[in-house]
């Protein structure tokens, strides 16, 4: 398994393969290390392999060693998954553009990963109100108590609220970055950052080192829906990234619940949008709960028949 891990970020190195590519690689050759030794013949007939993507990956081939990458990222203490790990979310295996390579720092629960305990997205924006920011507070905290794990984002405003309630409760709380697993942003979530190791997890499916760019939050954003049972968006003016999460949600078969708003506040635009596309209205902590309380098992889920989505280039 470990060549297999090696090939896996080898892969990621080749320029115009990403999320789907290297899944139909590895659903095609059944393991990245074979697709690595194979000819251009027989990588032609993966569907999106083309001339210009053969050079490509001839390129990448002569000179990249996968072992190396591998002791390089266990020499500086990266830890990751990748679909074939037994430990790797259940809930990520079943969307179309699932991470190839799953980077985490903290305290991993198998209970999560397995489906088991029901992660919960909290997203929003990042100019929240006073209101906004109560019922961040509430529900996180409400949800935290009752043995949901929250998940976000890590931003500014709805996102560090979520997981700090979490976290003052001394519940599980799951941050998704937009850059490196090492990379902190923003910088006002430096103590964020160093304290949700302690008791949930750090994720995210981009290099270390990778910088804060605005094309890398819309795709992480399809890992907090697609980790997530059920996402809440609590305050969204009608452009926010948490718009992003609820479409993916959607495309996931994953249920969406939208704090109702004043048509006075920019911020409630994207929910009351959300609600008159049938989203569900959030009416409180403890009808939330109920609600939550009546999702199927892991087990007697089927997973959606979804396309995959318009996804930028990383993936």
């Amino acid at each position: 398994m470990l060549e297999e891990r090696a090939y896996w970020l080898a892969w990621l190195k080749v320029e115009g393969v990403g999320a789907v590519l290297s899944q139909r690689l590895y659903e095609h050759f059944g393991s990245l290390g074979k697709a690595w030794e194979a000819s251009a013949g027989e990588l032609r007939e993966v569907e999106g392999v083309g001339p210009k993507l053969l050079g490509a990956i001839e390129g990448r081939r002569s000179h990249l060693d996968p072992e190396k990458l591998l002791k390089d990222c266990q020499d500086k203490g990266f830890q990751f998954w990748i679909p074939p790990d037994p430990e790797y979310p259940r809930l990520l295996l079943e969307i179309p553009s699932l991470p190839p390579v799953l980077y985490y720092r903290g305290q991993v629960q198998l209970a999560e990963n397995q489906g088991k305990t029901p992660l919960i997205g909290i997203v929003g924006t990042r100019n929240v109100t006073e209101y906004g920011q109560r019922w961040a507070r509430k529900l996180s905290t409400t949800l935290a108590k009752h043995g949901f794990t929250v998940v976000s984002g890590l931003a500014s405003g709805v996102d560090a609220i979520a997981h700090q309630s979490c976290l003052a409760v001394g519940g599980r709380t799951i941050a998704v970055l937009g850059t490196g697993i090492d990379v902190i942003y923003p910088r006002s979530n430096t103590h964020l950052y160093q304290q949700i190791p302690k008791q949930g997890l750090i994720l995210s499916d981009y290099p270390p080192g990778t910088p804060p760019e605005a094309k890398n939050f819309p795709p992480r954003n399809r890992i907090i829906a697609g980790l997530s049972r059920v996402v809440l968006v609590i305050e969204a003016a009608r452009r926010s990234g948490a718009l992003i999460t609820a479409r993916y949600a959607n495309e996931f078969g994953r249920d969406v619940y939208t704090l109702p708003g004043s048509l006075d506040q920019p911020q409630s635009s994207g929910c009351l949008e959300l609600a008159n596309k049938g989203a569900q209205l959030i009416l409180g902590e403890k009808e939330l709960i109920e609600a939550l309380g009546e999702i199927p098992q892991l087990d007697q889920m089927t997973p959606p028949p979804a396309p995959p989505p318009d996804l930028p280039p990383h993936l």
